[in-house]
Formats: C-alpha cells, structure tokens, sequence
C-alpha cells in the first residue's frame, strides 16, 4: 500500500488541530473584548477509501469556523442595555432638579416665607421706613429667586437639547458603521463561509446604538440586518443608514425631538411615545414630562404668590405725595402665559404667521393648576374646542372666553384642523422681578375704615377689613350697616344687616364675615346689639400713615388657600414631594433595570463568552494532538525511507 495514505492522514491531522489551535489562540486574544463570540473550528471525517480489505479512513477535513451565539439573548441583552441606559439618563437629569426645588434657606418655599415674615413687622410698623425697606429686600429676593429657577430649568433644557445632538451624532456613526458592516457581510455570505468577526463586530455596534434608541431588529436572506425605530420607521437598511437629526418640537420650539432625514433631504419626525428605550428616550420623556412638571411646579407656586401680593397691593393706599391719591402699583413683573401654535397649523403665506391666534388671560391666580393644556378643535361638537389638562388628562369642551382654572381663553380666526398647547404658568417664574422701588411705594394702609358708631350697645366691635375689589364699585361712598336681630332664626342666621348703600338685608350669623357693597370684607368680633351700626368710609388722609390694613390682608395670604387650594408652605411641600418621589422612583427603575441589563449580558455571555479555563484545556488537548499527528507523519516517513532503502539494495 505504500506510505503515502500514512502521510496524508498525518498531514491532514496537523491541519485539523493547527486549525483548531489556532481557533482556540484567537479566543484567547480576545477573551476581554467586549461583545466577541466564542469560536470552535468544525471538523468532519474524511470518507473512507474502499479497498478489497475495506475501507481505510483518509483522516479528519476541517469543515468551519462558527461561533457561539444566541440570537434569541443577544437581542435580550441589546432591550435589556436599552431600557437601563433610558432609566440611567432619565435618573440623572431628575438629579438636577433638586438644585431647584431644595428644603431650607436655599429653597424657594424659605424666600416666600420671608416675604410674609417681613409683612408682620410692617404690620405693626407701617410708618416706619426701614421696615418697608426690608419687605422691599425680601421681596425682591423673592422674585430674584423664581427667576433664578426660571433660568436654572432652561438651563437643564439646553442641556438635553446638547445631549441629544452629541447622541444623535454618535447614532449616525453607529448606524453607518452597522450599514458597511451589513455590506461586508453580504459580499463575504458568497464564500460560504460565516464571517464571524464581522458579526460580532456588528453585533456590537448593534449594542451600542441600543444603548441611545431602542431598535427593532430583522434578518434578511443576504444576512444584512435592517434596523428599525418608533414604530417601524427605517434606520438602517442593508447598507444604507437613514440620518437621524434633533429638530425643535413641533408645537413647543424651546423642546426638542428627533427626526429621520430622508434622501431628498425632507424630514420624518419620529413619535416620542415610539421611542421605547435607549438614552435619548430618557432625556426626551424627561424633557416632556419631568421637566415641564418642575416648569409647572414652580410657575404655579410664582403665579400665585405674586398674583395675590399683586392684587392686594393694589387695593391698598401707598405713602406718595399726594397721599390717598395715587394708586398703588403692583409688586411684581411676572412671566408671559403663552399659547403655542402647532407647527401644522395654517399660516398665512406673506408672513409665515398662523391665522388663529390664541390669548390667555389670568383671572383667579388662586385657581391656577400646574398644568399644560391641549387645545384642538372638537371632534364631538363642531365650532368648539376640546381642553385636555395634560396633568390628568381631564378634558372639556369650551369656546372662546371661557374661564378654566382660572385662566381665560379667548379664540380668534381659528382655523379647522388647529392647535395649541397653552401654557399658563409655565413661564411665569422666567423674569420676575421687583417693580417697587420706593419704600414709600408699598400700600401698607387700607383704602376703607370701619368703626362702630356712636351709641351702640353691643359688645360687637369691627375687627379686620380686607378690600376685595380693586376699583371700589363705589368709590369715595361712605357705607352704613346696620344689624338687625331676627325674632325667628333663619338657618342659623341670628341676625341680618342693611347696607345704606343697596338697601339690601342680608342674614348674618356671629364669626361670619360681612360682605359690603363696596367691595370689602369686614370681620365683627363680638356680638352686636340690635339696631347697631358700622361705617365704613375712606380712609382719611391724617390716618394713612399710620392704617396697616392692607399690610394685615397681605399678611393673612400667608396662610391664605392662594395656591390650588393649597396654602404656600402646603403648596411647596406638595411640590418637593413631587420631585423627591420622581427621582426616588426613578433611582429605583435604573436600579432595577441596571441589574436586568447586567443579568442579561452574563447569560449571553455565559453561553457565547470565553471561558480561558476552557480554552487552556483546549490548548493543550490540541497541541497533543498536533504532537500525535506529528508522530503519524514521522512514522509515515521513518516508513518511506525504509521502503527507499530496501528498494536501493
């Protein structure tokens, strides 16, 4: 038979095992790389040569190189990384959130309480011009306060905004890169053989990019992977990678969104709702969300503390020459209350403007919820409109000049098809400032005075007056009331009193405050006697000086239900509760979502990683094998020379 079937068994066996050490070596190198499969060289027996003895075996072929890989966990790990890195992101911007709404001296709920604490020494001291001064202080650091929050959380928003452009960049590098790999892969699939590293190379590029956008993804026949997002929107297909760009959002400019661009250059925008996971879906779930929360949170809280300083400011009388005639100004500048129109809305084709337009208008600061509102055309009634609260969701049908929590909405030229997104509070914090500037300015004296005529025999005796209407529906008209005490109680009403003013008798029971025609409220403490009277007249100007009625009604805001039906430490409370659970929470889901992600990857990896304990095994199982088919070979030729030498004798 010769030596030569010897040799080629001893030749084909080195092959095999240098293959497979080879393989193994490869491994080795590229333990610690992340995202690199594990590698087996196949090998297959070579079929047998028939002789009339039998058939002998011609040794071992090398089929392959595969890799160890798992679809179905590599796409687990890729969800798993996307979810946690959309938490993570989302968890840290929360974090920057409580530089604004911090407890103590730094927080907003402390410079407001100043406020209302320098309002008790001017109501003891109206005269005094030091004490306005410091109210002068606390209010203007107040106010310097909310616009610094103002300022702060526009600063968060540019930050995403930068964030975003920075991940949006690093997807277009990731989505090419996949899109050439997708390429190298085809092109290499005519070979028959896989192109392991390729894709693993892909497979970790895939990773990555799930760690910004969560992407569906699909085989194909040519092995090339498409990629899609929100919704089955094209990212990467074969090899071509659609652009992904940060445009501002299409009903609010100072957000941001994300968009595909197209070969023609037109832009597809992408459903935030449809993100699903990934880095960029944390800042943009923030940025709509726990953002424009915080934005409310805080608009409401400045809305409603300057609202009610500033209509009970102007109710009163300042200390200017000539005194008692110049009308108080208000305390505070605040932000604009905006209605934004959507993009799609119908505009005018000289100016680019929109045809309708939208207005809003505070009417009870005290009403005002810490909401954005959504406002479109009815579907269920045509020539109306439907309000949804975006806080609650909580939705209505309401026309122009309607009222709702206390803002008035007035709608002009609206157009089918429009609409908006009003936000009343939002911004009122952003520039608000001190208008006072003047000690002399703040209107510590009441406009009206009550006193108990003369001859009365009661123990009542008039107690705290605040104005509630500023003008007076009667100005400069003095007001008598006079009580009366009922012979038969009329629901629990002991008594009734006649303005002089409307002639009116209105039933009245002890603790209840009296409501003047002129726009006031007076508290009676004690108990009048039958057929007492009180006047209530201007103040006069001898007595300005000295009144703090109107410095009292300001005072008593501080424990006022101004905010929401919440009084303001209630109301600043509630709020860091807010944030403090949204970040609580959010801290909880990244934990959570981190250790899922970190479950996932020792699973994959696990079963596709490199084991060096393995692979040293290995080693050494085919270097002796490499060694025993070295010995074939060298009996093979120990064989061949014998035959030679036999052959020359």
């Amino acid at each position: 038979m010769g030596s030569s079937p010897l040799m080629s068994l001893g030749v084909r066996a080195m092959a095999a095992n240098y293959a497979a050490l080879q393989t193994t070596g490869h491994n080795i190198a590229n333990a610690n790389m992340p995202g690199y499969s594990r590698q087996s060289t196949v090998l297959a027996t070579s079929q047998g040569q028939f002789t009339g003895a039998g058939f002998f075996g011609r040794g071992v072929d090398v089929v392959s190189v595969t890799r160890s890989h798992n679809e179905f966990l590599t796409r687990e790990t890729a969800n798993a990384a996307s979810l946690s890195a959309m938490d993570a992101a989302r968890l840290g911007q929360l974090k920057r959130l409580e530089n604004v709404f911090q407890t103590g001296e730094s927080g907003l709920g402390y410079a407001v309480t100043e406020v209302f604490n320098a309002m008790v020494d001017l109501s003891s001291r109206p005269t005094d011009l030091a004490t306005r001064q410091v109210v002068l202080a606390r209010a203007t650091d107040m106010a310097a306060r909310f616009s610094e929050a103002g300022t702060t959380l526009d600063q968060t928003q540019a930050e995403v905004t930068a964030d975003l452009k920075t991940s949006v960049s690093e997807v277009n590098q990731l989505t090419q890169a996949i899109a050439d790999a997708n390429q190298r892969v085809a092109s290499l699939r005519g070979l028959g053989q896989p192109a392991n590293d390729v894709l693993d190379e892909r497979d970790r590029l895939i990773g990555q990019l799930s760690e910004k956008l969560r992407v569906t993804r699909i085989e194909a026949d040519d092995g090339t992977v498409g990629l899609f997002i929100g919704g089955g929107q094209r990212l990467v297909l074969a090899g071509q990678a659609t652009q992904l760009v940060v445009v501002p959002n299409d009903v609010d400019p100072s957000r941001s969104a994300l968009a595909l661009r197209e070969g023609t250059g037109t832009l597809r925008r992408i459903d935030d709702s449809g993100l699903g996971g990934g880095s960029m879906a944390g800042l943009i779930r923030f940025q709509n969300v726990d953002l424009a929360t915080a934005r409310n949170l805080v608009g409401q809280l400045a809305a409603a503390v300057g609202g009610a300083l500033n209509d009970q400011q102007t109710r009163g009388l300042s200390l200017q020459q000539p005194m008692g005639q110049n009308p108080a100004q208000p305390l505070f500048a605040m932000g604009p209350q905006r209605a934004l129109a959507q993009e799609g809305n119908l505009r005018d084709v000289n100016t680019g403007l929109p045809i309708g337009n939208v207005t809003l208008s505070i009417v009870d600061a005290r009403a005002l919820e810490a909401s954005d509102y959504d406002l479109r055309e009815s579907a269920s009634v045509p020539g109306s409109w439907s309000l949804t609260r975006l806080s609650d969701g909580l939705e209505r049908t309401v026309n122009s000049g309607d009222v709702v929590d206390g803002v008035r909405i007035d709608i002009s030229n609206a157009q089918p098809g429009d609409r908006y997104l009003l936000q009343p509070v939002a911004r009122m914090a952003n520039g608000m400032r001190n208008l006072l500037t003047s000690p002399l300015d703040l209107a510590a004296a009441s406009p009206l005075l009550a006193t108990g005529v003369s001859g009365n025999t009661g123990t009542g005796a008039p107690g705290d007056l605040v104005v509630t209407a500023s003008p007076q529906p009667f100005p400069g008209t003095p007001e008598t009331l006079q009580f009366f005490r009922l012979a038969v109680p009329v629901n629990g009403n002991d008594f009734e009193y006649v303005s002089s003013i409307t002639g009116v008798a209105t039933p009245w029971r002890t603790g209840q405050p009296v409501v003047g025609a002129n726009g006031y409220t007076l508290q009676i403490n004690g108990v009048p006697a039958d057929t007492d009277s009180f006047l209530v007249e201007p103040t006069p100007a001898a007595s300005l000086a000295s009144n703090n009625g109107n410095a009292r009604a300001m005072l008593a805001l501080r424990d006022a239900l101004i905010v929401g039906g919440r009084t303001v430490s209630d109301s600043w409370s509630q709020s860091l509760a807010d944030i403090g659970v949204r970040v609580q929470s959010a801290a909880s889901s990244a934990s959570i979502s981190a250790a899922v992600a970190s479950q996932s990857e020792q699973a994959r990896s696990s079963q596709d990683g490199v084991n060096l304990d393995e692979e040293a095994a290995r080693l050494i199982q085919f270097q002796q094998s490499y060694q025993a088919a070295a010995k074939v070979l060298q009996v093979a030729q120990s064989l061949f020379d014998t035959l030679l030498n036999a052959a020359g004798q």
